[in-house]
């Protein structure tokens, strides 16, 4: 049996109706955490839009968007944030990128009291978390 320091998900996909709508949202959104595009597989034959998009940092993609004729409406996506000050500034550029408040920035102490998150719903009806869970 392993211990993982971090993380046992290397990364996840999501579908979209519509790629570039979704591309300028997660561009927005995710910059305050830190998360940048990084990769676009376009299509082959080549299309009018990339094939798949990969968001991450450090250097690594790890939020795959695809195109989909049935997005993936419902997923819950957890994003880690360094700070709550990171947190506020997610729900901030994501409500204005577009996307719909599910959930202001607060503790949340049905999970622990340190989780402060806040949550969007972004295009296709994924709920986007950004989570700070450092405890003093």
């Amino acid at each position: 049996m392993s211990n993982f320091a971090g993380s046992a998900i290397d990364h996840v996909g999501i579908g979209v109706s519509d790629m570039s709508h979704a591309r300028l949202f997660y561009e927005l959104a995710l910059k305050p955490l830190g998360i940048t595009l990084m990769v676009s597989i376009e299509a082959e034959p080549p299309r009018s839009t990339p094939q798949r998009l990969g968001f991450g940092s450090a250097g690594k993609p790890f939020l795959w968007l695809h195109e989909a004729a049935v997005p993936s409406h419902g997923a819950h996506i957890a994003l880690m944030a360094q700070s709550h000050e990171a947190v506020h500034a997610f729900h901030a550029a994501a409500l204005a990128a577009g996307g719909q408040d599910n959930g202001a920035p607060g503790i949340r102490p049905r999970y622990h009291s340190a989780y402060y998150a806040a949550y969007v719903l972004a295009p296709d009806g994924v709920n986007l978390e950004a989570v700070c869970q450092v405890t003093a």
